[in-house]
Formats: C-alpha cells, structure tokens, sequence
C-alpha cells in the first residue's frame, strides 16, 4: 500500500513544469501572489543549535535547520501528512513487519553525486552504533527495526540491523515488532541521510561549511558559533526549481525582548513573543501575532535516580509540590499566548489521544492547595521543617518568569523553599542527561504525532528520561501499546498512573505564540509538530 495518488504524482509534475517560467513573472505558480525581490527569511533562536549531524542533533532549532540541509525518506506538508522527500512511496508487508521505500532517481547531494539507498543504510547504522553514542539511538529502537536494541547494547554488529539496499533505488526494513506509523518516523532527522565519504574524511568536522555535503533544498555557507547561521539554495537538489527562499537566516537571539525588539525594526521575519505580550500584540498587529496549538509539553522533572535527593523519593512530597502549582496564573497571566493547563503528560492536540480524567484537572485551586498541605505536612514537612531543594532551567526570560513563580507558589502556600539556578543549554542539556539536579525544567516536542512519542520518554529504557523514573506497569502498557490495535485503553492508565506516581510535574502544553511576517507566505500553522521546511515558504512582495 502506497501513500501517494496518481493524481498527486501528476499535479506534482506538472507543478516543476510550471514554476520556471512563473518565477521569471515574479509570482507565485500555485496562488498568483506578486513575489519580493528578496527572498530572505530571517529568524531568531534562542540557543546555539546542538548540532548538524543528522544522527548527533537533539534539540528542536537544531532539527529544523538539518530538515533544511538534509532530506529523509518522507517529508510533511502543511497540514503534517506524509510526502514524498527521497522516497517517492513505500510499500508495507501485510503485517506490517516489513517496508520497502522506492527511492527517485534525481535525487543528489549538493557535490552532485546520486544519494542512493546505501546512504540510509549507512546513516541509520551509525545512529544505532555505540560508538557514536547518537543521543537519539533510542529512536531507532523505537521505531522497532530489527536488532536496533541489540545493536545499542553493544551485543550485536551493526551490520546486524534490519535495513537494507537491494539496489540503489530500493531501501528495505525489517521490523521486530508491526509498527503502523513507522513510515510518519521517517520525517525525524535521525533516519536521514549521511555522506559517507566526508565524515571518513573530516570525522567531526564534516558539518562545518567548508566540509559539508547534504542532500536537501539548502547548503550551509555560514556558521558563527552562538551568533548565527546560514543556508543558501543547494542547486543540486532535485526540486530546486520549485524553492522560491533563497537564503535562510538564523540569528542566535538569547533575550525574547531583545529578539521582539530586532522584529519591530525589520530585522526579522520571525520571532516568539515574550510570556505575557501576546493579548497587546495581538490588539495591534492581528495580522503579525499568531498563536496555534504545537506538540509539545512543558514539565518539571524531579531526579529519582539514585544520586537524586531522598525527600523527592516520597510520592506524597511529588504530589503536593504538583498540586500547589496554579497553572491557570501561568498560562493566563505570565504566557497569555493560549497555552492550555496541563494535568496529564500527553498533548491533546495530539492525533487519536482522548485526555484521560485525572483527580487534580477536575478539583479547584483552593482544594488541591488544601490537599499539598496535609501531603506535605504527612511526610513531615512544615513551617517549623521547610522542604528544601534546587531546581534548574536553561537561560530564558520566559523560563525563569515560571521557575520564579513556581517557587513563589511553592513557598507562600507550602512554606518550601526552593533555590534557583540558570544554565546556558548545552550545560543544562549535559547536567540534566547526568542527573546532576533536583528538579528540572523539561519540555518535550512530539518526533511523530502519537502519543506514544511523549508517553514512551517515561519509560525506563528512554534516553530522555532524566529523571530516572522507572515503573514496571508502565513499560509493560508501553511495550503493549506499540503492537495494539486499540492504544487508548493503555495510553489512559499510562496518564493514570503518572498522575498517581507524579514523577514530573506537567504544567502547561505549548502554543506556537510568533511574530510572524505578513509577507511570508505558507508558514504552516496546522502542522502541529511545526515540521516547517523553508522550501514550501516564499516572500511576498510589499
């Protein structure tokens, strides 16, 4: 069964034919808008990006300029369903234990030569090796291939794992497990391609703009550590006649005000708007300030590992601490961006998932601040015994307004006294991943749109838990949901048991709360994973 019509593949063609000679009119083929001059798009990001390398980046800015430089075997369109990138279709086993992905025959990396499907193969071995240590190889396991687990624990060779090329233009996986949304997994930067010869040549080098060779609509000509980055049109790419941006910015902004600031005088095209400022902007420029619902969660993690602090292993400590937070002050008052409250785990703008009913959602403030009182004060703690402890967020105007006015709550309802500290990401990053904290900011962009893909992080194995949480029930329900036909039983004693057991403290989920440019055209506010790729966008003419 293949994701792609007949008709789709027709209008496609016939949309590449059409575009060089509208371009030359200077206007949009599909919609007939008159187009700028100047198709830059510039943005700020908050942090350096963590990386390049398809198969070592783990942050969300990072991604988004790997989707640019690369391309896997699928992309999303502006409504998040799959289209063809490399692959032009796939085909799945009757059990769905088995993929075959045809890939195009223009496709080329920016050098000009063919990307084929060894390509995949050699990337995704490499995301799966141990000595590459990829910090997303857990991907790789969750998206059930063959041996992939294995392969991670240093028990098998790579070239043990479940992908193959029988010809260049054919990639085969083999799952352990049937996994219906596997092909929606390969819109993630980990499965993309990687050039073998240049990283055999520069090893970690091979991402600098001098070294590096990719395959998707956009070359890296420009990196300045901590300051900014650009992309420039890749000539080579197979459907570089339809890209109308020619030239993507990046300009590391730490300051939200700071970066609104460079927006108003034109600098930018695109920024977020600081906690608090939308309800105004959104009064004075309804046409600039957009907020959509996104995939993604914000939370606090508390260490339950071993080395983590002896009060937070009491569940009645976790509790009252989650219960004393008045959501409704930070999403109203401190964000004002529409982020909705979050008392379960699990986003519910995320496809198929039904919220579950939890106690805390459905109680006022006034009783849940009544309950974290007698919790608190049953493990011992009280006026005359303050609770003590840390807690850490990445440097953020926005996230040091919540940590501030969670540790208010915390200390004029509970009497708790909580110590705040900022880290710059990549140490925050490195401290939270080696359980160096107490409590922790944590927040979570979906990599597919499934609730698995935030429920699974609370798992044991996960590389992005943290905190070290770890329930026998949970993995079990988890490892179930993965081959059920019927998940939302399971996802719903899942957010059950977390709400009972509180190892991380939900607060709210995310709004995509932007400035964005009037004159950029198909910013696609209904992907709700925000999987943007500069390639679908274009400047309007003023």
């Amino acid at each position: 069964m293949t994701h792609m019509s007949k008709p789709l593949v027709a209008a496609l063609l016939a949309g590449t034919m059409l575009t060089s000679q509208a371009f030359a009119a200077g206007t949009h083929p599909v919609t007939g808008e008159a187009l700028a001059d100047d198709q830059t798009f510039t943005y700020r990001v908050l942090d350096e990006h963590s990386s390049l390398d398809p198969q070592v980046v783990e942050d969300v800015t990072g991604s988004e300029v790997v989707r640019d430089l690369f391309e896997g075997l699928m992309n999303q369109d502006a409504e998040g369903n799959l289209v063809p990138g490399v692959a032009t279709g796939y085909e799945a086993s009757d059990d769905k234990t088995e993929y075959t992905f045809t890939l195009r025959d223009n496709a080329k990396w920016s050098n000009g030569e063919p990307v084929v499907a060894g390509d995949f193969v050699y990337a995704w071995r490499r995301a799966v090796n141990p000595e590459l240590s990829s910090p997303y190889s857990w991907f790789m396991e969750l998206m059930s291939i063959e041996n992939a687990a294995e392969i991670i624990a240093g028990e098998m060779p790579v070239e043990e794992l479940g992908v193959s090329a029988p010809d260049d233009q054919t990639l085969v996986v083999k799952l352990s497990a049937p996994l219906p949304y596997f092909p929606q997994m390969t819109t993630h930067a980990t499965t993309f391609p990687a050039p073998q010869k240049v990283i055999e040549e520069f090893g970690t080098d091979w991402t600098k703009p001098e070294n590096i060779v990719s395959n998707g609509a956009y070359v890296l000509t420009e990196h300045m550590p901590m300051e900014r980055s650009v992309r420039e049109r890749n000539e080579m790419y197979w459907d570089n006649e339809s890209t109308i941006i020619d030239r993507v910015e990046a300009l590391v902004i730490n300051d939200e005000n700071v970066a609104l600031t460079r927006y108003m005088a034109g600098e930018l095209d695109r920024t977020e708007i600081p906690a608090g400022q939308f309800p105004r902007l959104k009064a004075e420029m309804p046409e600039e300030a957009v907020s959509f619902p996104r995939l993604c969660n914000y939370y606090y993690t508390f260490n339950l590992s071993e080395s983590g602090p002896e009060v937070f292993k009491d569940v009645n400590v976790r509790k009252a601490l989650a219960l004393a937070v008045d959501r409704k002050i930070i999403t109203e008052n401190i964000l004002a961006g529409g982020q909705p409250q979050a008392f379960t785990f699990t986003p519910a703008a995320t496809a198929g998932f039904e919220v579950p009913e939890v106690e805390m959602a459905s109680m006022t403030q006034a009783e849940r601040d009544e309950m974290a009182r007698e919790l608190l004060a049953e493990a011992g703690y009280g006026p005359d015994n303050p609770l003590k402890f840390s807690m850490i967020y990445n440097t953020s105007d926005d996230h040091k307004k919540i940590a501030v006015a969670l540790s208010q709550m915390w200390k004029q309802k509970l009497g708790v006294e909580a110590e705040l500290g900022n880290m710059e990401w990549k140490v925050f990053l490195e401290e939270r991943g080696n359980q160096n904290f107490e409590l922790a900011r944590g927040a979570w962009c979906g990599d597919y749109n499934e609730a698995s893909t935030f429920l699974d992080l609370l798992t044991s194995p996960s590389g992005y838990n943290d905190g070290k949480y770890s329930n026998a029930r949970v993995d079990a329900l988890m490892q179930e949901a993965r081959t059920a036909s019927d998940t939302g039983p399971l996802y719903t004693e899942v957010e059950q048991i977390l709400a009972e057991e509180m190892p991380v403290i939900p607060i709210y989920h995310y709004a995509g709360v932007y400035m964005l440019d009037s004159d950029v055209g198909n910013w696609p506010v209904d992907n709700v994973e925000q999987n943007w790729y500069s390639k679908d966008l274009y400047k309007i003419a003023e």
